[in-house]
């Protein structure tokens, strides 16, 4: 690992791993704790125990009543699906999309360690970029923040389906599942499935000149998810307009749908600060 990336990787492990121990244990404690019970003990039948938790095969080897005691499984298994494509490449308030993108999976990362969780994290555009199979250790995060440090842009486009596809192929048991893409690209029936078969979060990073396009006259805009530049005369009120209702419809029936399946979502932009809206997703999944 050469010097630069080094120090790249230290700053954001020393900002991610603060945050994740001073302010985000307690909540990712709470939200994601183990879904499943597992078996822990027996022990002898108390009054008001229920009939069915009685171990008969105990029982009868002591010939006195013993029940199952189960205790809730803790360690759950973290997928972080991440988007890297063309289009979140791209910043105009102090930050790239893919750093925003880079902080909050390694806050994700380091909060799922402290809970003893195991981290897995798959890189996708419109294919699967890279997969990096669940484990435990800080040795382990490191390796998933460098290579989101390192990952090289590339004029790609998106394909959530790809992507919730192979997951649901390598991931076999229930799993806490983070999604954290821009949102530009389409959802199909692979998220519906991919939501019953998952605990599921859905985390959009944007940047605000996406929401608005700004009065500058011609523009020449470069889309990084087709790879080409486009004109534009963002002097014309009525484009202006009409860009900006689309993209609030688009957002509006984007967070519907995740409302519909149950998805907690939250929005966050560059240049802002993510904690809030983290602690957000947090308590939803609290409630849950």
């Amino acid at each position: 690992m050469n010097e630069d990336l080094l120090k790249k990787v230290r700053k954001i492990e020393i900002k991610t791993k603060r945050l994740s121990r001073n302010i985000f244990s307690g909540q990712y404690h709470s939200a994601f704790k183990g879904r499943g019970m597992a078996f822990s003990e027996v022990r002898e039948y108390n009054y008001g125990d229920e009939i069915r938790s009685i171990d008969w095969n105990v029982t009868a080897r002591f010939n006195h009543p013993y029940v199952k005691i189960f205790e809730e499984e803790r360690e759950l298994t973290v997928v972080l699906l991440i988007d890297v494509s063309g289009s979140t490449f791209f910043g105009t308030n102090g930050s790239l999309k893919s750093e925003v993108i880079t902080e909050i999976a390694a806050v994700l990362s380091f909060s799922a360690i402290q809970n003893n969780d195991k981290v897995g994290v798959i890189f996708f555009s419109d294919t699967v970029e890279k997969y990096i199979p669940p484990k435990k250790g800080s040795a382990h995060i490191l390796r998933i923040i460098r290579e989101l440090i390192t990952y090289k842009q590339s004029d790609t486009k998106t394909s959530f389906d790809t992507a919730f596809k192979f997951m649901n192929n390598v991931i076999k048991k229930r799993s806490t599942c983070f999604l954290i893409t821009d949102g530009f690209g389409k959802f199909d029936e692979s998220l519906q499935i991919t939501s019953r078969k998952h605990d599921f979060s859905t985390i959009i990073i944007r940047d605000e000149s996406e929401d608005e396009i700004p009065n500058i006259g011609l523009m020449r805009i470069h889309d990084n998810e087709i790879g080409k530049d486009i004109w534009i005369d963002s002097s014309d009120k009525n484009l202006l307009k009409t860009f900006k209702e689309f993209r609030k419809k688009q957002d509006e029936e984007l967070k519907q749908k995740f409302n519909r399946l149950g998805i907690d979502n939250i929005m966050v932009y560059t240049g802002e600060d993510y904690i809030k809206a983290l602690i957000s997703l947090f308590e939803k999944g609290g409630r849950k």
